[in-house]
Parts: structure tokens; sequence; C-alpha cells
């Protein structure tokens, strides 16, 4: 198999005979598209509409990116599934990338098991992506778009955007998030005018109702900004998919969904007791591009950051993330950090850690003067060396969702 390939023709080949009945949200971004399809999909969940979930990457095990009726797909019916998929790209000698393989077994599993609607976040970019094999989504969503993959997808915001808005469909609605740059939203219309898609949708909402209701979410707990804006993303496009399909549904059905979704590694406060013994509990975010270094940095200093003690940071990233930048937005100088590397991830063999003296050595080229301390590829030590040296301090785990699965994973298998 082959690794990252943009182009939708062996997608094609590999679902040449497979039919597609279920119709998709397809969600593109830079930022928060993995947590606008969780909302997404529990909101159409809670509103009766047999509903998949396609998301990547996996969080713990390969199989986990997929869920059914917000369950997780077997283990069994998944590499089943998989094995008619990876047959079909043998015999055909069609040289699928692992990434296809995925969405392929995804796709084929959402007929087999007869979604009705199936919420698929884009792998990379949006117009060349595997996912985009999808001909007539349903409704289309653009998330925060930032400068990431640039190698791939270009080294301006304009290029980027062009990519992710690749998704957008003549005669299909979008949902836009309107705090994007005037750069990236002029891409958007630009494209929306090209392809006849549309309309647009705004978010934030000039729709006063829509905000009341979504206000009555946001006000039982402290959601930052960006959540909130992830939130009422999900909540128009749940909307879209639902206008189009019959009675209108209560907007309380839907905003109790989205009171039950569940997105881990994203702002997750989470209880290292069993691994560590640290009574308190950690933070654990994926950020792993500057959009999401600095809305993290902000959220720290403004929830967790004291006079009395620094943070502690867990911190490893993928080759090919711009480490000052990242580092630049999260760390303070008097911060402590410790540099690990996250383990080879299943099925994705082209992803590598930067080596974590690489992570120290620029902490001290941009004035981090507090204890810098090597895991290594020792994740394991690295949390139990952070909870020891924060002495009660906040401690944040970051910098790439590899990282997160490492956690998540030894946190299970303790237990």
């Amino acid at each position: 198999m082959a690794m990252i390939q943009p182009g939708l023709a062996r997608m094609g080949r590999l679902l040449r005979h497979t039919a597609l009945p279920w119709r998709a949200v397809h969600v593109a971004g830079t930022n928060g598209k993995g947590s606008v399809c969780a909302y997404v999909s529990a909101m159409l969940h809670a509103a009766k509409i047999k509903t998949g979930r396609f998301t990547s990457p996996h969080l713990i095990d390969r199989w986990d990116c997929i869920t059914i009726e917000e369950e997780v797909i077997d283990e069994p019916t998944f590499r089943q599934t998989e094995k008619i998929v990876e047959d079909r790209d043998s015999s055909g000698g069609i040289g699928a990338s692992e990434f296809e393989i995925l969405a392929a077994t995804a796709f084929t599993l959402f007929a087999q098991e007869k979604v009705d609607v199936a919420v698929i976040e884009v792998g990379l970019g949006g117009r060349q992506d595997a996912t985009n094999i999808i001909e007539q989504p349903l409704v289309t969503v653009l998330t925060k778009i930032g400068k990431d993959h640039r190698s791939l997808l270009g080294n301006t915001i304009e290029e980027i955007a062009s990519h992710k808005a690749g998704i957008m469909k003549h005669g299909v609605p979008c949902v836009l998030d309107a705090t994007n740059s005037i750069n990236v939203l002029q891409v958007v219309e630009a494209t929306a005018r090209e392809t006849g898609a549309g309309p647009l949708h705004w978010i934030p909402s000039s729709d006063h109702e829509e905000e009341a209701c979504l206000q009555s979410l946001f006000n039982e707990e402290d959601w930052e900004q960006h959540q909130q804006i992830n939130i009422s993303l999900a909540y128009c496009a749940a909307k879209v998919v639902l206008q189009q399909r019959g009675p209108t549904t209560p907007s309380s059905l839907l905003i109790d969904g989205a009171r039950r979704a569940r997105w881990p590694g994203r702002l997750q406060s989470l209880d290292l007791a069993v691994l560590t013994g640290r009574k308190d509990t950690v933070l654990l975010d994926g950020a792993h591009n500057a959009q999401s270094a600095e809305v993290l940095g902000l959220c720290v200093n403004k929830k967790l950051r004291t006079e009395n003690h620094p943070v502690t940071w867990v911190i490893a990233l993928s080759l090919g993330k711009d480490l000052p930048e990242l580092l630049s937005f999260l760390c303070h100088s008097a911060d402590n950090i410790v540099a690990t590397e996250f383990s080879p991830v299943d099925g994705m063999p082209w992803v590598s850690p930067i080596d974590s003296d690489t992570i120290l050595e620029t902490a001290r080229l941009l004035g981090v003067t507090g204890l810098l301390l090597n895991a290594r590829r020792n994740v394991l030590g690295a949390l139990q060396t952070a909870a020891g040296i924060a002495a009660g301090g906040p401690v944040v785990i970051c910098g790439s969702l590899y990282l997160i699965s490492d956690v998540l994973r030894l946190i299970r298998d303790r237990k």
C-alpha cells in the first residue's frame, strides 16, 4: 500500500461495485472538524436518524474512527470488511493508500449497517481527499482554516482554503465558520459562486432564536469560544439535514444530543492517578498546529496558570510541525517541559515524531528556563516525571493526537 496519495481515482475503483445509499454530512477544515463531526452525529442520533461517523486519526484502536449509532464498530466486523476492501485493492492492482483502504472500509460498513446519514471528516485538505468521492452530500461544513500541511496544500492561507472548499458541491448547503480570516471567507465565497454551492450558512448566526437555544447550552458550562463555534456549526448542519428529511425536529432534542456528545482529547480534564498517583486532574488536548496551540495557550492562561506554580507541559509533536511557533504560543519562560515521542501509529507508517532532543533545544532557544527533561519514547515515564515535578501545579499534555492516543491507551490497559 502507498502512503499519502491525493486523488479520487483509487477510491472510485475500490468502491466501484459498492452501492452507497446513505447520505452524508461532509466536514473539512484545519481545526475543530472532528469535534463538529462528534456533535453532528450525536444530534442526529438524538433525532432518531440512524447515523454513522468516520473521523481520523483513530484514538486508541484503528477501528474506533468508525461509529454506528454512537458506538464504535466492533473489531471482528471491522476486520472482516477491511479484508474485503484489501482483497479488492490487491486483486485490482489499485495501489490504494492506508487511508483510502480505511475510508472505503468505513463507507462499505455504513452501507452494510444501513445507516441513513454518515458524518464524514475529511482526512487531508478536501478537493483531492479520498472522502470527496461523495458526490451529493446533504450539507458540507467548513470549520476554522489555518496553515497546516503546507507541503501538500500550499504555503498561503488562500491555497489551503481552496483545497478545503473543494468539498463544496452544486446546490448543496454549506455551513461556514465566519470567524475565519477575510482571505479564507473570500475564497469560500468565490468557490460557492464557481460551483453553484449554497446557500451559505454563516456561524455565528444572526438567527436570534437559534442563538437563544444554543445559549442555554453554553450557560451550563464554561465553554471556550471555539467550542461554542464548533457546537453552533454542528447544530446548524444538523438542522439543515433534518429540514431536508421531513417534519421539524424540536431544537431541545438536538441540544440534548450535544450534551451527550463525547470527544476525548480536546480540552479534556483527565485523572492520571492510576498511572502516576497524582491526585489533581491534568489537561489533555490534541493541539498540534499554530492555530490550535494559540487557543490552548489562551485557555491555560485563563483557567490553569497561577503566580505560584509554573505549568508543566508534556509535549510530543509530529515531524513537519512548526515547533518554535507552537511552543511560543504555549510556554512561558518559567514553565517546565517534559519532552517525549509517541509510539508508532497503527496503519499510518508515514507518521513520525519530532526528536525529543529537538523539542528541548527549541524551548531553550525560546528562553524557557524551567525544568527541561527528556523522556524520549517513554510516554509513561514522561507522565510520571511531569506529575512529580509539577508539585500540585497544572500539568498539560499536548502537541499531537498520537500522544493523546498513547496516554488514553495507557490508562485503558492499566485499568
